[in-house]
């Protein structure tokens, strides 16, 4: 005999048996470029068509560079942060080392330049964390995050004009209260700092020779 469930309970186990119903994309039945701000932002304003018939005129897409966001150990545990402002949070912030794809650029090779030029750090073994893509609605466009251990520091900066980055090592786990309470205000951060901190209680820290 099952027990019994709260009404909401059944509901709810009615909607997960639906996992087997096949969901289908929309259809794009036209698209036109609205704004070439290229390389920075392209816009797109499509009409679509939806699984059950419905037609959805002006839909808007984004497409904005991608980019790559490391999450650095240095040899003995810290993390390379930085102190920079951020015009788009209109403060000044802590963040991880990031920046975007140059054309044809592979994730990791962009990944490993902007963590040299930000920081002057490099680090001796790479694990990628995923490509995301940033709005799930709009598009937007793909971060790939990075951890990257046995962090060393080998140059000095190498900033563009728009550029004013204070390099800040931070412990582990000032890193993960940091995370916890919120005071992260960047996407990129916030999601590049909780996968490596999962990444890295997966295992221990590892010494990696530099």
């Amino acid at each position: 005999m099952l027990p019994q469930l709260p009404e909401i309970a059944w509901q709810v186990h009615e909607r997960v048996n639906l996992k087997d119903t096949k969901i289908l994309p929309w259809r794009v039945l036209s698209r036109e470029l609205a704004l070439d701000a290229t390389p920075w932002l392209r816009c797109w304003v499509e009409t679509v068509q939806l699984p059950n018939g419905k037609t959805v005129k002006d839909f808007y897409k984004l497409g904005l560079p991608d980019y790559a966001v490391i999450f650095a150990v240095t040899g003995d545990g810290q993390v390379v942060a930085e102190r920079s402002y951020r015009h788009g949070v209109g403060e000044v912030c802590t963040v991880l080392p990031a920046g975007m794809l140059e054309p044809g650029e592979e994730p990791e090779a962009a990944a490993r330049r902007e963590l040299l030029e930000e920081t002057g750090y490099e680090a001796a073994k790479w694990q990628a964390l995923g490509s995301y893509v940033v709005d799930s609605n709009r598009g937007s466009c793909h971060m790939y995050a990075y951890l990257a251990l046995g962090g060393r520091l080998t140059a000095e900066q190498q900033l563009d004009e728009m550029e004013e980055i204070r390099v800040e090592l931070l412990e582990i786990q000032q890193v993960s209260r940091m995370l916890l309470a919120g005071e992260f205000k960047t996407l990129a951060t916030a999601a590049a700092a909780g996968l490596a901190l999962n990444a890295l209680s997966l295992t221990s820290v590892p010494e990696v020779s530099t």
